[in-house]
């Protein structure tokens, strides 16, 4: 008796370990994955997709990834790429290690049998300078079991982002970084039991603009089938560096080196200089000209593999990429994320409005500059100034110039060369909890907030969804509906759903569906606003440049 009471023991303990891990065998190697403590789903973290290269050939695009014989025990280690320190995001319980070679990815299964599922691609926000594929979690939206989601790591800020135009920074190392993950995802989903012939791509803020960005990239073509942008796009001015030679200059005499017309000497001091100095300083942050400086750029063609060999813009008013179905739209209050410098400017763009302009707009004059700024800051603040009473005309602003303008203008040059598969929306869903806006009585929705409505209840701070407000559950349901709608089929409400029909835009960007407390189909998304920049940048837009020719600069001997 006490011997079968063992081998029973031992046959249970058996089947529960098989129960704990899941092994996958991936073209590196075999994989071993494990059951989320709460969920019905495994977890594979920290999977190498890609190879960051190192020293001084740290900006060029990534190696590929490591294999093994031995199953890789596929936990969280909490990797993150080298970044500016934000305290904000960092707890005692979960330690962010910052590495040189940070390329994983984050592969989140459902517990099925089913094979082909759909996937998720999401990729992380941050301006392009900070963050990592944990920064938000989705194990709430895959309870459907039928979505496989992937978030991962890629190189921010100078390390991702330096853009010389040499063989030592060609440029996009970041963007390239994200191609190689989708090309990882095409190459190794089928054995998590995905279907790399249905993957969507999803990302918020900086993210937002890379898918933006993805979709226009020819080295893409065929790696993804539909696209999340979840407030930024494209064409923003934190999106496309303008003039990269010049901010490499910019940000290297933020650092203090002075030399920085020599060329040779600029890229000597970006190849030798620790990568814990380059990202020591917090001046990419609360920049008045709408940009964190270091940002995707257009590339010099040296005979390497681009990423983006002309502008945006120009990508998209010739049609010249795959149209695809894309779920587009913002928050209806961005510029809530500049008011935390609200006190710092209020009086200087007072004094100065110019200097607030976006980066990625040109004059011929100081005087038409000045003439521009004059008539911007008439049509947000009248004959106002800024100041308390006239909060709302400044969040506006904001809202326009970082997030609104970049993604309308967008979608009217997408419907413009064809696609008929832009799905419009504005997120504004607010709770008695949600505070005003100082010095108004508006509440209003936050920058990202519908990719927060989507995503885990315990991200950035918000309560664990056991202790949300029945309403906001409501409005995550919902939210989580449509995007795993759009997921599924590439329409947010399929026919035989019991949301509002919801067709595609038009040219005029209409019409949106709006999600706030009721979830309507409405005209002209911002009418006013959009048409008024859609004069200015027609004026003035000041189209982003590839670095300079440099002088020879191939290899920097050390």
């Amino acid at each position: 008796m006490q011997w079968q009471t063992c081998v029973l023991l031992l046959c249970v303990t058996a089947i529960l370990a098989d129960d704990e891990w899941r092994e996958v065998k991936t073209a590196q190697g075999p994989v071993r994955g494990r059951k989320h403590p709460t969920e019905d789903i495994y977890t594979f973290y920290n999977i190498p997709y890609a190879t960051a290269p190192v020293g001084v050939d740290r900006y060029k695009a990534p190696l590929p990834p490591p294999v093994w014989l031995e199953p890789y025990d596929a936990v969280n280690k909490n990797i993150i790429c080298p970044q500016v320190h934000l305290p904000m995001f960092e707890t005692s319980t979960n330690l962010l290690v910052q590495q040189e070679n940070c390329l994983i990815a984050n592969v989140y299964v459902p517990k099925t049998n089913k094979k082909n599922l759909s996937v998720a691609v999401y990729v992380h926000g941050g301006g392009f300078v900070v963050g990592w594929g944990e920064m938000l979690k989705y194990t709430q939206f895959m309870k459907t079991k039928d979505v496989i989601v992937v978030t991962f790591n890629y190189r921010v800020g100078v390390h991702g982002f330096l853009c010389l135009g040499s063989e030592i920074a060609p440029g996009n190392a970041g963007m390239k970084d994200q191609v190689a993950l989708l090309r990882w995802v095409q190459k190794n989903i089928a054995s998590f039991g995905g279907n790399p012939d249905d993957v969507t791509i999803l990302g918020y803020s900086a993210g937002s603009a890379s898918v933006d960005l993805l979709m226009l990239s020819k080295s893409t073509e065929g790696l993804f089938h539909k696209v999340v942008p979840e407030s930024g796009g494209s064409l923003a001015a934190f999106s496309i560096q303008s003039d990269p030679i010049e901010i490499a200059k910019t940000y290297a005499k933020i650092l203090n080196f002075t030399d920085v017309d020599d060329i040779t000497a600029l890229t000597e001091f970006y190849t030798t200089t620790p990568l814990d100095v380059l990202t020591s300083t917090s001046a990419v942050f609360g920049r008045p000209e709408s940009t964190f400086l270091f940002a995707p750029c257009v590339e010099r063609d040296i005979g390497v593999e681009m990423f983006l060999s002309e502008s945006p813009r120009k990508i998209l008013s010739e049609g010249n990429y795959k149209k695809l179905p894309v779920l587009y739209g913002f928050a209806d209050l961005e510029g809530l994320m500049h008011f935390q410098y609200f006190e710092d400017w209020k009086n200087k763009m007072n004094e100065k409005f110019s200097d607030f302009l976006p980066a990625d707009l040109k004059f011929k004059s100081e005087e038409e500059r000045e003439e521009v700024a004059t008539k911007i800051k008439q049509f947000y603040f009248g004959e106002k100034p800024v100041s308390e009473e006239t909060i709302l005309g400044c969040i506006n602003y904001f809202s326009d110039v970082l997030f609104t303008n970049a993604m309308l203008w967008a979608t009217k040059l997408q419907v413009e060369a064809g696609n008929n598969q832009i799905y419009l929306y504005e997120y504004s869903f607010v709770e008695e909890s949600t505070p005003i806006v100082p010095h108004t009585n508006v509440r209003g929705a936050n920058h990202c907030d519908q990719s927060i409505a989507v995503a885990d209840g315990t991200n950035f701070g918000q309560p664990d969804e056991s202790k949300a407000t029945p309403e906001f559950l409501k409005m995550k349901r919902i939210m989580r509906e449509i995007w795993h709608n759009f997921i599924k089929t590439g329409n947010p409400v399929p026919e035989g759903s019991s949301l509002p029909a919801w067709p595609a835009a038009g040219v005029d960007r209409s019409p949106h569906m709006s999600l706030g407390q009721k979830i309507e189909l409405r005209g002209v998304l911002l009418k006013e606003r959009s048409r008024f920049w859609e004069d200015i940048y027609q004026r003035y837009y000041r189209e982003p440049v590839p670095p300079s020719t440099p002088p020879h600069t191939s290899r920097i001997e050390l």
